[in-house]
């Protein structure tokens, strides 16, 4: 008898222990939506960076969030490059010797689109093409995919924020869910977000930043839906103090930060409060997340 006595009240105690620990789990993620993980610069682990082929492979495994960059040429093609020179990541001092520094806006897009932008991340990449604004935006479509749109050197293309706003328009990504479920157009100064509000009020903006000075906030809040700090001083009463205030949207302001490639540190940045990542490394984070308990859809 009082074996089974004893066998029972072990029973409950373990029965109340998973209670506990079911409980304990689930409430370590925040009551909020997913956690994005953000291929940076499209794709740059796995193909060169900004390219169709990066878009391709982030999508390979399984990454709808990208990050990217628009410049603007000569002649004023739009085209979507993060460096302001283009020696890095083409072939232009072998092919245009006399043209230093080689900055993107000192060539016309027929100059550009002659240049190799993937042979130095790999031979299986030569001939890669810096693409423009139009051609990726449409492969991102093609794809499915949502896209982190950043205005790029604005203080050296006068009305640069307007011209992209304007291709934005005319291939339909200031409408219908392309809007509102799948761009977001960030910018270090709040001066370009300020124009993306008054051009396309629709439009999510995001403020990159890299001092997580919580006074500074409510200013932000005005013009950003969310901040994209840089992850090295974030602290969790950081998280606390944005996600506080409300966006020119109305609705409570994300943090994403930039750019994490460690898994075990997103996941305890997404404990303190962390809305996504921009990454090197999105699969890696995605799977770590996921296997904490954090979905990967971040809905508006």
């Amino acid at each position: 008898m009082l074996t089974r006595i004893y066998i029972c009240v072990a029973g409950m105690v373990l029965g109340l222990a998973a209670v506990l620990l079911v409980t304990s789990t689930a409430t370590d993620a925040p009551d909020r939506d997913g956690v994005a993980s953000v291929a940076h610069r499209a794709g740059a682990y796995r193909a060169p960076e900004n390219t169709l082929a990066a878009v391709d492979a982030a999508r390979a495994v399984g990454i709808d969030w990208l990050e990217n960059d628009v410049q603007r040429t000569k002649d004023g093609t739009l085209v979507v490059i993060h460096d302001k020179s283009l020696a890095r990541t083409t072939d232009v001092e072998k092919k245009i010797p006399h043209g230093a520094p080689w900055n993107v806006a000192d060539f016309t897009w027929a100059e550009i689109s002659t240049l190799d932008a993937g042979s130095w991340k790999g031979r299986q990449w030569a001939g890669e093409k810096i693409p423009t604004l139009q051609q990726y935006m449409r492969r991102v479509d093609s794809n499915d995919q949502r896209l982190v749109l950043e205005i790029k050197w604005p203080e050296l293309y006068p009305r640069l924020t307007e011209d992209t706003l304007n291709e934005l328009d005319r291939l339909g990504w200031l409408k219908g869910d392309r809007v509102t479920d799948r761009l977001i157009v960030q910018a270090f100064d709040t001066g370009t977000l300020k124009t993306v509000r008054a051009r396309a009020p629709e439009v999510r903006t995001a403020l990159l930043s890299r001092d997580p000075v919580a006074k500074d906030l409510p200013r932000y809040a005005e013009v950003a839906d969310q901040i994209h700090m840089k992850y090295l001083k974030v602290t969790p009463e950081y998280f606390k103090a944005v996600h506080a205030l409300k966006g020119p949207h109305g609705r409570r302001l994300k943090v994403f930060l930039w750019t994490v490639d460690d898994p075990r540190r997103a996941v305890e940045f997404a404990r303190w409060g962390a809305d996504g990542f921009i990454s090197n490394r999105p699969d890696l984070l995605q799977k770590a997340l996921a296997e904490a308990g954090y979905t990967a859809d971040v809905k508006d």
